[in-house]
């Protein structure tokens, strides 16, 4: 495996169409909005997806989701425990290779860090990773409209005494009825060096970002509900690259029409330009 070259900015334009793209637990799952009315996902919620992207594609991922499992482990602390290469740096009382032996086992350790702290006796550790990937949570250029719907179900989940439904039949729905969300992200040299982080490492995480609702239909979210529209990747030629990330991610604007008239309801309705800059020219996917 190679070594990760130079740094890597990039930004993603993900459309939703009549869906949840990530509910807030602490506001009854409805679809996360700032302040100003803008839809937000978190980025813990992409790198999730991220994660099962890189799964899909055949990679070793330390932090697993419930019902996406490859191995037969169900906690972080028993997926560590059972780690030959970590449980020899562990009994060395190595930190340093500890750490070095968890990047070099899992990408999404060597990409996103990880903290390693579980107690125990003879088993306990605290080790923490700085990983070179980085990702903002994404934002909705307009203002969402959210839609609340009621539901029913057509069955009581546990049995009733007159055999009519329970009250518990009743529930609720939320979903974004358009929404252009865009996240932006950075990949770093100096910490790549630290993970084992590679030009490899790189390519996986962009062929994620361009499929990254590949395989994650659920009824919040049916196929073809989200959409990555592009991809916006720039390689800098040297290892701290030419511009910082912000000066990069603000080279892309984008605005809404005025014949949109305040009510985008498509990725059309919005005009996307990009500035140069001198020696930098962002490689530019649309998503599949």
């Amino acid at each position: 495996m190679s070594t990760f070259t130079n740094k890597i900015d990039f930004a993603v334009l993900v459309t939703v169409n009549k869906a949840n793209p990530n509910g807030d637990p602490l506001n009854g799952n409805r679809p996360r909005e700032d302040f100003d009315g803008r839809g937000e996902i978190s980025d813990v919620c992409i790198k999730r997806k991220i994660r099962n992207r890189l799964q899909d594609m055949g990679e070793e991922i330390f932090v697993q989701s419930d019902g996406h499992y490859t191995d037969e482990y169900r906690s972080l602390s028993d997926r560590a425990k059972n780690c030959k290469e970590l449980e020899a740096a562990q009994k060395a009382k190595d930190m340093g290779a500890y750490a070095k032996a968890a990047c070099e086992k899992w990408i999404d350790v060597r990409s996103f860090g990880q903290v390693f702290a579980f107690k125990g006796a003879d088993s306990g550790v605290s080790v923490g990773v700085r990983g070179p990937v980085s990702i903002h949570p994404a934002f909705s250029v307009s203002p969402v409209d959210i839609m609340d719907q009621q539901i029913t179900k057509s069955t009581n989940s546990e049995p009733t005494k007159d055999g009519k439904r329970s009250s518990d039949t009743m529930g609720m729905k939320h979903r974004v009825e358009f929404g252009l969300y865009v996240f932006k992200g950075s990949i770093n040299h100096q910490l790549a060096e630290k993970t084992g982080f590679s030009d490899e490492d790189a390519e996986m995480i962009k062929q994620a970002l361009i499929t990254l609702f590949e395989n994650d239909c659920s009824s919040a979210r049916p196929d073809g509900s989200m959409e990555v529209v592009k991809v916006y990747w720039w390689k800098h030629n040297c290892p701290m690259g030419q511009y910082s990330s912000a000066k990069v991610h603000r080279t892309l604007k984008i605005e809404e029409k005025k014949s949109a008239n305040g009510m985008p309801g498509c990725f059309e309705d919005y005009e996307v330009t990009l500035q140069s800059l001198e020696g930098l020219e962002p490689e530019i996917y649309d998503g599949i």
